[in-house]
């Protein structure tokens, strides 16, 4: 086996899954290269109980020979006695009981005629003494290798003379089921070859045939018993039948009779004639012998390789996945395993079928729930940090990706929107507290809108403004251009805002925003008493300053060059030089190539032309 002695549990799996595999692809096409000869039920009713003389067996064998021109012919019985020695034999002249055997005998050893022996295989040891009847033949000694047997049944002197002889010894598999058999049975040092091979050897045209294997083979079992051209053995000894319907096939004699006691189990049933069982091994040879054969696949490297692949790729995928996604994932996993199978067991006798899927059961068993009891752990720190500051589509993704701990402060290209009210004192020292904390609300609502709906990360709010930034704690490809969307779009959302309140008499708002982008610390900064999930760098500082900056200047929003180099569906104006606290040297400044420019809807593509970098004498 391939796997060595596997498990009983293992090899239950295994040939379960190839049998069920062999019923479904087994063919009742016709095999027109094999003619069995039966000596059924209807054979013994006309011709009389076995044994049968030997007289009748020869003409049996002439008549196929002659008359139907059978290419060769193979005994699937067992002649250890010559009649005249038979216990029980009926009464006859001794030269009428030799002349039957003799006959029989010259039959074979001239013509292409094929006797067999049983081999026991007693590797227990279960016999006080070893089975040996008969005498042995038919050795060709040009195959290595085979099945050492513990005793034979074999022939009469004059047919073990014979020089095509086959064996038809056969070794159930531990369930009872028989679905090998050796092709090679090796006894006394001589290698003694199956019955079908020696069939194929004497009378198929081709030589001896070349074996890779030649230990327990499995028989193909491609070809139901219906296949089969069948027919009695009585009809044939009548000449009842067309000649040309058994012309140029090899012949293979036996019985399917249940008194004769021929009967195995098998992958396509649990009874069926012995006989049955040489013919579709007879099937498997020739079309080896044809070039017909199914190529050979590298079973063993395919299922280690799947059992490799799963175990590395599927608990990656776990901790991506929900307990429910991690089953199904296991079960298309299993589904396209076994597809696979179905196509690879006629390319590899010895593949094994169940390992993959016992590694699958494993993980089905321990890594899912240990991913699940993972995932819920991790979803409720996460949820309790992220719900308040981070859109749920980010929170989601989080919860799908594989980071041991996303809230630990990383290096991340980001990029940070600060946005703040102008004139904010002035506005609520002339309101009501109550419409005071209103104007706050609308206003903060205003701004935290687009920042969530664009997958950006809520800093803090800082009284009438607030702090957000892209690119953590997920890095997001394009996270210049989403903060620059939602710029706009907090301008066409305070615009209307603003609109409504002077249609009752309040006073205009006009809020100002600072963009940059570059490399910052983001993470869960602050102490065991409190912390909060932040970023700081240099490009956060400098988006404060550009906030700040934007009171001298008639843009809402001031970019910074970060920004610009990063943004790929923006268009930029610039606004000069200017020098920012805390700098050593002036920034580039920016505004949008359309200052008045408020909703995403008008958005224009492209970074900045020459013509709009022009900066204006300070």
């Amino acid at each position: 086996m391939q796997w060595g002695q596997p498990t009983h549990l293992s090899f239950v799996a295994n040939e379960w899954l190839r049998d069920a595999f062999l019923r479904v692809r087994v063919s009742d096409a016709p095999e027109p290269r094999v003619l069995v000869v039966d000596i059924d039920e209807a054979s013994l009713a006309r011709r009389g109980p076995w044994p049968w003389p030997r007289e009748r067996l020869a003409d049996l064998v002439e008549i196929l020979l002659s008359r139907y021109e059978a290419r060769g012919v193979a005994l699937d019985i067992l002649l250890p006695e010559a009649s005249a020695t038979m216990a029980g034999a009926a009464p006859r002249t001794q030269a009428a009981s030799t002349a039957g055997d003799l006959r029989l005998a010259l039959l074979a050893r001239h013509g292409p005629v094929v006797p067999a022996q049983a081999f026991d295989f007693d590797l227990a040891r279960l016999r006080p003494e070893p089975i040996r009847d008969g005498h042995l033949g038919g050795a060709v000694d040009t195959y290595t290798g085979g099945i050492e047997a513990t005793g034979y049944i074999a022939n009469y002197p004059a047919l073990a003379q014979a020089p095509h002889v086959g064996a038809i010894g056969f070794i159930p598999d531990p369930d009872g089921t028989l679905r090998r058999v050796p092709l090679i049975t090796r006894y006394g040092g001589h290698a003694y070859p199956a019955l079908a091979l020696a069939l194929v050897n004497c009378c198929a045209g081709q030589g001896t045939l070349a074996l890779a294997d030649t230990g327990l083979v499995r028989v193909g079992f491609e070809r139901d018993w219906r296949a089969y051209t069948v027919a009695s053995a009585a009809d044939i000894l009548d000449q009842s039948i067309d000649p040309a319907s058994a012309r140029g096939r090899l012949v293979l004699v036996g019985s399917s009779s249940l008194g004769m006691g021929d009967r195995v189990a098998t992958p396509l049933a649990a009874s069926r004639p012995g006989l049955g069982v040489q013919a579709a091994m007879l099937s498997t040879l020739l079309d080896r012998q044809a070039g017909r054969a199914p190529a050979p696949w590298p079973g063993r490297a395919l299922a280690l390789g799947w059992i490799a692949l799963t175990a590395l790729l599927v608990p990656l995928a776990f901790s991506r996945l929900s307990a429910m996604a991690s089953v199904g994932l296991l079960g298309a996993s299993s589904l396209a395993w076994l597809g696979l199978t179905f196509l690879a067991t006629p390319h590899d006798p010895h593949f094994h079928t169940g390992a993959p899927l016992a590694a699958n059961l494993f993980l089905l068993a321990v890594a899912v729930p240990y991913q699940w009891q993972l995932s819920q752990r991790r979803s409720r720190h996460l949820l309790l940090t992220l719900r308040q500051y981070v859109a749920p589509a980010v929170v989601a993704e989080l919860l799908r990706s594989d980071l041991e701990d996303p809230l630990q402060p990383r290096q991340l290209d980001v990029t940070t929107l600060i946005a703040d009210m102008e004139g904010y004192t002035a506005q609520v020292e002339a309101l009501p507290v109550e419409e005071a904390a209103q104007l706050t609300r609308g206003f903060l609502d205003c701004l935290t809108g687009p920042v969530i709906e664009r997958q950006g990360t809520l800093d803090k709010y800082t009284g009438d403004g607030l702090v957000a930034f892209w690119g953590a704690p997920l890095p997001l490809e394009r996270h210049a251009d989403l903060a620059l969307d939602a710029a706009l779009a907090i301008l066409q959302r305070v615009r209307e805002f603003s609109a409504a309140r002077e249609r009752r008499g309040h006073a205009p708002l006009r809020v100002r925003i600072g963009i940059e982008s570059g490399a910052a610390m983001a993470g869960d900064f602050g102490t065991s008493f409190r912390s909060i999930y932040t970023a700081v760098g240099d490009s956060v500082n400098t988006a404060s300053r550009l906030e700040q900056a934007a009171r001298d200047y008639p843009h809402d929003v001031v970019i910074g060059p970060g920004t610009v180099a990063r943004a790929r569906r923006h268009g930029f104006l610039a606004l000069g030089e200017r020098r920012l606290r805390g700098k050593e040297r002036p920034t580039r400044i920016f505004t949008f190539q359309d200052s008045m420019e408020r909703s995403d809807s008008n958005m224009r593509g492209g970074l900045p032309s020459s013509a709009a970098l022009t900066e204006p004498e300070a």
